[in-house]
């Protein structure tokens, strides 16, 4: 049998069950799993239950419970779905992430409602990543449903701390053991094939005055005019960083901002403390550790000097770059020639501003690339903002990509 009797075959079967993968995604899509507060486990086994109906098992690593709270979240259970076939050959991972952000205000349909539209799917998540949770599993049974004999080994990874950095997530199954396959394939942003992406610090910084009343402010340390001081500091550099450049297509210059602010006690009090969360992003060339060093200077000098003020910095996220890596060639031409036959048009391989799990992969030298169902551009669908949504078209094509790229290392 020709391969192109195989890619018929394949896209046939997706074709034929494309509304039970819709069905399965809106399934993905109604169980809410923000983070925080991050109570990701029922989740978890309600996706094991359902693969159990195609014949699947699911492993279920629970994350041990007082980990879990101490890093912030509530319930945390990690899957991995094993299929080995009978020749040797090389192991391939597919990952995605089930966690989300909390869906915040605005929405015109109900976040959690899988409600489509417009041949359009909406909800917290159908963009990034549940979608893909719906298209690798989709793509490996329409691999598996062509009867061919098969080589190596195919793990679907189904992760839930991806918005908290992923430390309990991938680099848990990592450094347990679990796992290491030869090579993965990440839950994309786009249908852009991603091989790189920047990384990511984010640091806590907490103002130490005195508060007293308004009447009397000299005879208190106003936390809040130190901050602002601190606030100064940081956003002078920010003409700096775009002469920082990225040699890597997609990427530009590194970016910083300060996201949160918390402090004061009431408006006739002068603020005894103030608390910043910063995140200062940086391209795959710089040095995070010089970076931190830098920027942890910068903000002890703001506010060196400053009667009755003390700071702490805490780091609350140092997350790596994800860099190309020898082997990764062979997933980049693989879904580049695939993407070409299903959708119609060069996909590029490009590197991306934000910063995922998937870098927890490369960081244990597994050749690692970021694709799955989703827009030509992250912003198309509104992820992570109200009306997230994913055209079902996009979903089909992704589907069949996936599955064309698997029939390329599995078969």
């Amino acid at each position: 049998m020709t391969d192109n009797n195989l890619h018929t075959r394949l896209a046939a079967w997706i074709d034929a069950h494309f509304d039970d993968e819709v069905a399965f995604l809106q399934d993905m899509i109604r169980i809410p799993t923000d983070t925080p507060p991050g109570n990701n486990a029922p989740h978890a086994e309600m996706v094991a239950d359902k693969v159990a109906a195609f014949g699947w098992h699911a492993e279920q690593h629970p994350v041990p419970a007082q980990l879990v709270r101490d890093c912030g979240l509530t319930s945390l259970t990690n899957l991995i779905i094993r299929r080995h076939y009978p020749q040797p050959g090389p192991t391939l991972a597919l990952n995605a992430h089930g966690d989300v952000v909390p869906p915040g205000e605005g929405w015109s349909k109900p976040p959690y409602g899988g409600v489509i539209e417009n041949g359009r799917i909406y909800g917290r998540a159908a963009a990034v990543s549940k979608s893909d949770f719906a298209t690798f599993v989709f793509a490996a049974r329409a691999l598996e449903a062509l009867n061919v004999a098969l080589k190596g080994a195919l793990e679907l990874h189904f992760t839930y701390d991806e918005e908290f950095g992923g430390l309990l997530g991938p680099a848990w199954l990592l450094e347990h053991q679990l796992t290491k396959p030869d090579y993965v394939i990440a839950a994309g942003f786009s249908y852009q094939i991603v091989t790189a992406h920047n990384a990511c610090l984010q640091l806590e910084i907490t103002v130490h005055g005195k508060a007293t009343h308004s009447a009397m402010p000299e005879t208190g340390h106003d936390a809040l005019q130190a901050a602002t001081a601190i606030l100064q500091a940081i956003y002078a550099q920010l003409p700096a960083l775009q002469h920082i450049r990225s040699a890597i297509p997609g990427i530009t210059h590194p970016t910083m901002l300060v996201g949160r602010i918390e402090g004061g006690t009431n408006t006739n009090v002068v603020p005894g403390k103030v608390v910043l969360k910063m995140e200062r992003r940086m391209i795959p060339e710089e040095d995070p550790a010089l970076v931190e060093a830098q920027l942890r200077a910068l903000i002890e000098n703001a506010v060196a000097g400053l009667p009755g003020i003390r700071i702490e910095i805490r780091r609350l996220l140092l997350s790596q770059a994800l860099r190309p890596l020898p082997g990764h060639e062979e997933l980049v031409d693989s879904l580049r020639r695939n993407a070409k036959e299903v959708i119609g048009e060069e996909i590029p391989a490009v590197g991306v501003p934000l910063y995922s799990d998937a870098r927890l992969y490369g960081e244990h030298g597994i050749p690692t690339v970021l694709y799955g169902a989703g827009p030509r551009t992250v912003q198309e669908a509104n992820a992570k903002q109200a009306d997230e949504n994913l055209r079902l078209e996009d979903l089909r094509r992704a589907t069949k990509v996936v599955a064309l790229t698997l029939l390329d290392f599995l078969y």
